[in-house]
């Protein structure tokens, strides 16, 4: 399924809103890292690809911009593992 997810640099989060809710992943660069820290999906949103698709929105703009992902949130290590191609 396709989501509009906005990036918010400043803030240092992916954002995706449906249904007057907001769900993110929230990240920090770290030398030349990006590590995702926190993913965030409101129950009612839950079971419908959103957190998998906020995860790797954040891992392709590491990829795009030379930095290697890294995690910290449970959800992405998990992720991460399914996703062999993003380790770097």
């Amino acid at each position: 399924m396709e989501y509009d997810i906005v990036h918010y640099p400043e803030k240092h989060r992916f954002e995706l809103k449906r249904d007057g809710m907001a769900a993110f992943v929230q990240y920090r660069l770290v030398g030349n890292n990006l590590d995702v820290i926190h993913t965030i999906v409101p129950e009612p949103l839950g079971g419908q690809g959103i957190a998998a698709a906020l995860v790797k929105a954040a891992f392709d703009y590491a990829l795009e911009n030379q930095l290697k992902p890294r995690v910290t949130c449970s959800y992405a290590v998990a992720w991460l593992k399914r996703h062999k191609e993003y380790e770097r």
